[in-house]
Protein backbone atom coordinates (compact mmCIF):
# COMPACT_ATOMS: atom_id res chain seq x y z
CA UNK A 1 0.00 0.00 0.00
CA UNK A 2 1.53 3.18 -1.19
CA UNK A 3 1.08 6.23 1.79
CA UNK A 4 0.37 9.18 -0.03
CA UNK A 5 0.07 12.97 1.38
CA UNK A 6 -3.16 13.80 3.56
CA UNK A 7 -4.28 16.85 0.59
CA UNK A 8 -5.48 16.11 -3.14
CA UNK A 9 -4.11 19.67 -4.31
CA UNK A 10 -0.45 19.46 -4.55
CA UNK A 11 -0.75 23.51 -5.37
CA UNK A 12 -1.88 23.91 -1.45
CA UNK A 13 0.33 24.91 1.25
CA UNK A 14 1.42 21.90 3.63
CA UNK A 15 -1.05 21.17 5.92
CA UNK A 16 0.42 21.48 9.90
CA UNK A 17 -0.99 18.01 10.53
CA UNK A 18 0.75 15.84 7.33
CA UNK A 19 3.50 13.97 8.89
CA UNK A 20 5.85 10.87 8.41
CA UNK A 21 4.40 7.62 10.12
CA UNK A 22 6.09 6.89 13.80
CA UNK A 23 7.85 4.09 11.32
CA UNK A 24 10.05 1.10 12.45
CA UNK A 25 11.94 -0.85 9.04
CA UNK A 26 13.28 -3.93 9.35
CA UNK A 27 16.37 -4.92 7.10
CA UNK A 28 18.23 -8.15 6.69
CA UNK A 29 21.00 -7.44 9.51
CA UNK A 30 19.64 -3.64 10.56
CA UNK A 31 16.18 -2.41 12.56
CA UNK A 32 15.65 1.42 11.65
CA UNK A 33 13.62 2.45 15.44
CA UNK A 34 12.46 5.92 17.56
CA UNK A 35 15.22 7.11 19.54
CA UNK A 36 15.22 6.08 23.19
CA UNK A 37 16.44 7.58 26.45
CA UNK A 38 18.77 4.70 26.88
CA UNK A 39 20.66 5.59 23.55
CA UNK A 40 22.23 8.47 25.09
CA UNK A 41 25.19 7.36 26.05
CA UNK A 42 25.46 5.88 22.28
CA UNK A 43 24.58 9.09 20.91
CA UNK A 44 27.24 11.18 22.47
CA UNK A 45 30.04 8.37 21.40
CA UNK A 46 29.14 8.46 17.97
CA UNK A 47 28.76 12.64 17.97
CA UNK A 48 31.78 13.12 19.52
CA UNK A 49 33.50 11.17 17.48
CA UNK A 50 36.37 12.83 15.34
CA UNK A 51 35.06 12.20 12.19
CA UNK A 52 31.60 12.59 12.46
CA UNK A 53 32.71 16.10 13.83
CA UNK A 54 34.87 16.74 11.01
CA UNK A 55 31.79 16.31 8.92
CA UNK A 56 28.61 17.00 10.87
CA UNK A 57 27.72 20.34 11.98
CA UNK A 58 27.23 19.08 15.45
CA UNK A 59 28.00 20.81 18.77
CA UNK A 60 31.77 20.60 20.15
CA UNK A 61 32.56 19.46 22.79
CA UNK A 62 28.76 17.15 22.26
CA UNK A 63 27.56 16.37 25.89
CA UNK A 64 25.21 13.79 27.36
CA UNK A 65 22.58 17.00 27.78
CA UNK A 66 23.08 17.50 23.81
CA UNK A 67 21.84 13.96 23.41
CA UNK A 68 19.14 13.97 25.64
CA UNK A 69 18.08 17.02 24.00
CA UNK A 70 18.18 15.80 20.64
CA UNK A 71 16.16 12.52 21.50
CA UNK A 72 13.53 13.80 23.60
CA UNK A 73 12.95 17.40 21.96
CA UNK A 74 14.37 18.15 18.26
CA UNK A 75 13.98 14.34 16.97
CA UNK A 76 10.31 14.00 18.00
CA UNK A 77 10.13 18.28 17.48
CA UNK A 78 10.86 17.70 13.89
CA UNK A 79 8.26 14.98 13.44
CA UNK A 80 5.95 16.39 15.03
CA UNK A 81 5.76 19.30 12.76
CA UNK A 82 6.19 17.39 9.66
CA UNK A 83 9.66 18.35 8.77
CA UNK A 84 10.91 15.00 8.77
CA UNK A 85 11.54 11.60 11.07
CA UNK A 86 14.75 10.31 13.08
CA UNK A 87 15.63 6.81 13.87
CA UNK A 88 18.51 4.97 15.12
CA UNK A 89 20.19 2.44 13.67
CA UNK A 90 20.50 -1.08 15.20
CA UNK A 91 22.55 -3.76 13.74
CA UNK A 92 22.03 -7.26 15.64
CA UNK A 93 20.65 -5.62 18.42
CA UNK A 94 23.71 -2.76 18.61
CA UNK A 95 23.54 0.68 18.18
CA UNK A 96 24.95 1.47 14.82
CA UNK A 97 24.34 5.00 14.16
CA UNK A 98 21.47 7.62 13.35
CA UNK A 99 20.06 8.26 10.09
CA UNK A 100 16.94 11.31 9.13
CA UNK A 101 14.57 12.56 6.58
CA UNK A 102 14.67 15.82 6.95
CA UNK A 103 13.88 19.84 5.06
CA UNK A 104 10.92 17.58 3.75
CA UNK A 105 8.77 19.87 1.06
CA UNK A 106 5.46 17.59 1.09
CA UNK A 107 4.21 19.69 -1.84
CA UNK A 108 6.78 19.36 -4.00
CA UNK A 109 6.77 15.92 -2.08
CA UNK A 110 10.89 15.97 -1.64
CA UNK A 111 12.92 15.10 1.42
CA UNK A 112 16.75 14.59 2.58
CA UNK A 113 18.83 11.94 4.44
CA UNK A 114 21.18 13.01 6.65
CA UNK A 115 23.25 10.01 8.81
CA UNK A 116 26.33 9.39 11.11
CA UNK A 117 27.75 5.88 11.99
CA UNK A 118 29.59 4.70 14.97
CA UNK A 119 33.19 4.10 14.08
CA UNK A 120 32.71 0.19 14.90
CA UNK A 121 30.08 0.22 12.13
CA UNK A 122 31.78 2.27 9.55
CA UNK A 123 32.88 -0.14 6.43
CA UNK A 124 31.14 -2.69 6.78
CA UNK A 125 28.16 -1.41 4.22
CA UNK A 126 25.65 -0.74 7.61
CA UNK A 127 25.01 2.71 6.53
CA UNK A 128 24.66 1.56 2.79
CA UNK A 129 22.03 -0.81 4.15
CA UNK A 130 20.34 1.87 5.92
CA UNK A 131 20.08 4.61 3.54
CA UNK A 132 19.10 2.66 0.84
CA UNK A 133 16.21 1.22 2.81
CA UNK A 134 15.22 4.41 4.07
CA UNK A 135 15.46 6.32 0.51
CA UNK A 136 13.48 3.16 -0.87
CA UNK A 137 10.64 3.66 1.82
CA UNK A 138 10.48 7.21 0.86
CA UNK A 139 10.51 7.07 -2.59
CA UNK A 140 7.98 3.50 -3.00
CA UNK A 141 5.92 3.35 0.47
CA UNK A 142 5.67 7.45 1.03
CA UNK A 143 4.89 8.99 -2.10
CA UNK A 144 8.41 10.75 -2.27
CA UNK A 145 9.33 11.79 -5.80
CA UNK A 146 12.68 12.67 -4.64
CA UNK A 147 15.11 11.71 -1.93
CA UNK A 148 18.32 14.12 -1.67
CA UNK A 149 21.97 13.74 0.01
CA UNK A 150 24.28 16.55 0.48
CA UNK A 151 27.57 15.66 1.35
CA UNK A 152 31.09 17.53 1.43
CA UNK A 153 33.28 16.69 -1.49
CA UNK A 154 35.92 15.52 1.21
CA UNK A 155 33.91 13.11 2.80
CA UNK A 156 34.99 10.07 0.71
CA UNK A 157 33.30 7.60 3.12
CA UNK A 158 29.79 9.21 2.81
CA UNK A 159 30.14 9.84 -1.14
CA UNK A 160 30.91 6.02 -1.22
CA UNK A 161 27.66 5.14 0.88
CA UNK A 162 25.67 7.60 -1.97
CA UNK A 163 26.96 5.57 -5.00
CA UNK A 164 26.42 2.54 -3.22
CA UNK A 165 22.40 3.07 -2.15
CA UNK A 166 21.83 3.86 -5.69
CA UNK A 167 22.02 7.66 -5.67
CA UNK A 168 22.97 9.36 -8.69
CA UNK A 169 25.46 12.43 -8.47
CA UNK A 170 24.01 15.66 -9.74
CA UNK A 171 27.31 18.05 -9.08
CA UNK A 172 28.46 20.43 -6.52
CA UNK A 173 26.38 23.17 -4.74
CA UNK A 174 28.86 26.04 -3.74
CA UNK A 175 29.51 27.20 -0.11
CA UNK A 176 26.01 25.29 0.70
CA UNK A 177 26.89 23.97 3.98
CA UNK A 178 28.45 25.52 7.52
CA UNK A 179 30.72 22.81 9.07
CA UNK A 180 31.93 24.49 12.57
CA UNK A 181 31.84 27.96 11.07
CA UNK A 182 33.44 26.93 8.01
CA UNK A 183 31.11 27.38 4.70
CA UNK A 184 31.61 23.86 2.47
CA UNK A 185 30.61 22.81 -1.22
CA UNK A 186 28.27 20.00 -1.05
CA UNK A 187 27.96 17.31 -3.80
CA UNK A 188 24.28 16.55 -4.61
CA UNK A 189 22.61 13.74 -5.10
CA UNK A 190 19.17 11.84 -5.67
CA UNK A 191 17.37 9.17 -5.83
CA UNK A 192 13.86 9.13 -7.92
CA UNK A 193 11.02 6.65 -8.10
CA UNK A 194 12.33 5.14 -11.58
CA UNK A 195 15.95 4.12 -9.80
CA UNK A 196 14.62 1.87 -8.07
Amino acid sequence: MRWRPLWPNTKATQPRSVRFPDLILRTERLVLRPLRDSDATDVVAGASDPVTQQWLPLPRPYTVDHARAFINRLAPGLHAVGHGVVRAIEHNGAFAGVIDLKRTDWVARVTEIGYWAMPAFRGRGVMTEATTALSHWALHNAGFERVELRIAPGNAASNRVAIKSGFAREGIARSAGQIHGTRVDLVIYSRIPTDL
